[in-house]
């Protein structure tokens, strides 16, 4: 990890002498010289250890301590001074100081404080991952689950940008951050964007961020997630759902790996590997001009598909004792057992939910039943609908030959589109259609208004 260090203090000299020998030791070294540009540039480059001055132009070296631990308390602070007294250094540690040294400073022991500091980062971030690592494994031993986990390590460790396709539940987030703890960008930040959840006028805020007074209601300084997220990967959750006038913009910084805050003249430049997911077809999207042809390609280096749990029905006893292993914990309950006429139905079930769904299905029934083992009679009802589409129901002309027949079409149409996951062109391929005529029935069922059902 090369870690920034940021030295603050009015004396050049000083600021000449830490950055030399902390150069020297790896360390990539910034030096400003008043407490304004020191919360600016931690604002710009969130270094990872601050070592500064107390007295300072302007705001000291107080409140320049207090501002940064109240916005950033992550970053630890070396508090140095020439008219150090245990007064000052007592203050200094309350208010969140990791350490305080004396002027003049010694240098060999102003790098062991630095470097004991940094462990402590070092560690905070491992428990940090490791945390973040826990109750998002990709659970299962199905043959399907076990290659997605040999193609995640395999693609993990390479800078490839990934598209990750999956139904709505199947953990498509999950696979992204599991992509992102074995890549070599692991210690730097993930940052997710839900791209179907940002209104159209913020767009460019909350991508590239903005300056202070830049619109109505912009009263600060805010990092947009390319810039929080660089050195690391940036996962566009949903990104089919945005409008044509986002995409535009997403694609221009994918391009050029460089954009411009929202008010702002300066250029910023970006470093992010980029991990897309959509649950919808994107070649389908591109025809009825949904989604853009180049964004498409941009993001489609890797092609990674998340399958539905009713495809690996196999591993639904195993996820289903997880879940509830995990929220007996939660809900402080001893764990509870599962019978196995309560896992047959179970897997008797389409998910049409996936994953999620059964999650809170198991939820459900820690929580709700009686005893200690979950049994078949504690199952509540569960939906008989297929995974994305609602079964049509029966015409007024269904008992002519012609109603029939249209029902059955209906039906076997919206079928082979389950079976092959939405996908247009294999579906046509399968039944022996042009993808124009399919796309024509498609429509004139109402299938498209199907998809997405759950």
């Amino acid at each position: 990890m090369n870690e920034t260090i940021l030295v603050v203090d009015d004396e050049e000299s000083i600021c000449q002498s830490l950055q030399g020998v902390l150069s020297d030791e790896g360390y990539e070294v910034l030096t400003v010289q008043s407490g304004e540009e020191c919360l600016d540039i931690i604002e710009e480059e969130l270094p990872s250890l601050v070592l500064l001055d107390i007295w300072l132009p302007g705001i000291d070296g107080i409140e320049t301590l207090k501002r940064i631990k109240s916005k950033y308390p992550q970053i630890q602070v070396i508090m140095i001074s020439g008219h150090g007294t245990v007064e000052s250094a007592v203050t200094t540690t309350k208010l969140g100081a990791f350490d305080f040294v004396e002027k003049p400073l010694s240098l060999d022991k102003t790098v062991l404080v630095v470097n004991h500091a940094l462990d402590i980062v070092r560690l905070e971030e491992e428990n940090r991952l490791l945390k973040d690592g826990q109750g998002h494994e990709i659970d299962g031993e199905s043959k399907a689950i076990i290659e997605l986990r040999e193609m995640i390590q395999i693609i993990s460790p390479t800078n490839a940008w990934i598209l990750i396709m999956g139904e709505n539940g199947t953990g498509k987030e999950l696979v992204a951050r599991s992509i992102h703890r074995q890549s070599r960008r692991s210690t730097k930040p993930f940052i997710e964007v839900n791209c179907a959840a940002i209104p159209e006028e913020l767009i460019e805020s909350e991508l590239f961020g903005h300056e202070k007074g830049s619109f109505t209601g912009a009263t600060e300084k805010k990092r947009g997630k390319f810039d929080l997220a660089n050195k690391g990967t940036i996962f566009l959750d949903e990104v089919a759902d945005m409008s044509l006038k986002a995409q535009a913009k997403i694609l221009r910084i994918l391009q050029e790996k460089k954009f411009e805050r929202v008010g702002g003249t300066r250029i910023i430049d970006t470093d992010v590997r980029v991990l897309a997911a959509t649950n919808k077809d994107l070649e389908y999207e591109m025809e009825e001009g949904r989604f853009r042809q180049d964004l498409y390609y941009r993001l489609n280096v890797i092609p990674l598909e998340v399958p539905p749990l009713r495809e690996r029905v196999e591993d639904i006893p195993l996820l289903a004792r997880r879940f509830i292993r995990e929220f007996s914990g939660k809900e402080s309950k001893t764990e509870k057992q599962i019978t196995d006429d309560a896992l047959s139905i179970l897997m008797e079930h389409t998910w049409p939910g996936n994953v999620r769904e059964l999650k809170n299905i198991m939820e459900r029934l820690v929580i709700t039943s009686p005893s200690d083992t979950i049994t078949a009679d504690d199952i509540p009802p569960l939906s008989k609908e297929n995974h994305r589409f609602i079964r049509p129901e029966s015409s007024d002309d269904g008992d002519s030959f012609k109603g029939a027949k249209e029902l059955f079409e209906k039906d076997y149409i919206a079928k082979k589109l389950m079976e092959n996951k939405w996908n247009i062109k294999k579906t046509a391929e399968a039944i022996g259609l042009e993808r124009s005529n399919l796309h024509k029935k498609i429509k004139a069922y109402g299938l498209d208004e199907m998809k997405g059902k759950e």
